[in-house]
């Protein structure tokens, strides 16, 4: 049985005559933590939308654990969790037990009322990322930390194989950006879940994921993360064109 989870193949994308995906094939193993990490405008959000299905391919192949994108549909496998800053409007009016409830949708349905069981699978889910006595506190009087938790629980509660997070520690202050790692790692460790986490913040990223993919409009590095940091600015050079200065966060 392959432990492959998400096979890229030669992925292109262009809008109109712009190219901004080049030829991009990169595989997630098994209980792997990948830091996808580019510059702003480099292709990252483009590329996680094409492997979420979100936007048709023009060039190139997608398999979620062996089966072609088009034919793929136990979606309740990933977890996303989106930009938190773009995409959600903090007065909504929810509780934590409420925002994380709405993971369990794609498996109930919309009008199927929550039984004993998904309700705690829900408490679970919130009690796994530390948020436990928060469960009915509104989402909107939340630091921007405990909000992060609170957006993982959602993706956690229905039990992912892998998670994806896009640019999860914008606007997080550097204590709880330290107590986000060390979430991801506890949940790696303890639960194998494989993860794709998506950002520009090369510096952190490099030290906490155990491979890296250097994306600006094409792949210019995957590999292991150790052997990132030997060749970084040969390949920040490629990546970026002109000499980078990574700077790594002291927590």
């Amino acid at each position: 049985m392959s432990d492959i989870i998400l096979d890229v193949k030669h992925i292109s994308y262009r809008y109109g005559s712009k190219p901004v995906l080049e030829d991009v094939s990169f595989q997630l193993h098994k209980g792997e933590m990948m830091g996808l990490v580019g510059p702003n405008g480099s292709g990252k959000s483009t590329l996680l939308k094409i492997i979420l299905g979100a936007i048709p391919m023009q060039e190139g192949s997608v398999e979620w654990f062996g089966k072609p994108l088009r034919k793929f549909d136990q979606w309740s496998r990933i977890g996303y969790v989106s930009q938190k800053a773009n995409s959600f409007n903090t007065g909504f009016p929810a509780t934590v037990f409420e925002v994380v409830m709405m993971g369990l949708t794609g498996k109930m349905g919309l009008f199927r009322r929550p039984g004993k069981r998904e309700k705690e699978r829900v408490q679970e889910a919130i009690a796994t990322v530390g948020m436990g006595e928060f469960g009915n506190r509104n989402i909107g009087r939340l630091s921007g930390g405990q909000q992060q938790r609170v957006f993982i629980a959602r993706a956690l509660v229905s039990d992912p194989d892998v998670l994806i997070l896009d640019e999860p520690t914008v606007g997080v202050d550097a204590h709880s950006e330290a107590q986000f790692y060390e979430l991801l790692r506890k949940l790696n460790e303890e639960r194998h879940i494989s993860m794709i986490l998506v950002s520009h913040d090369m510096g952190a990223v490099s030290t906490k994921m155990h491979s890296i993919a250097c994306l600006n409009h094409r792949l210019h590095f995957h590999g292991g993360a150790e052997e990132f940091e030997r060749m970084r600015p040969e390949i920040l050079l490629r990546s970026y064109g002109h000499d980078v200065h990574v700077l790594h966060h002291d927590h």
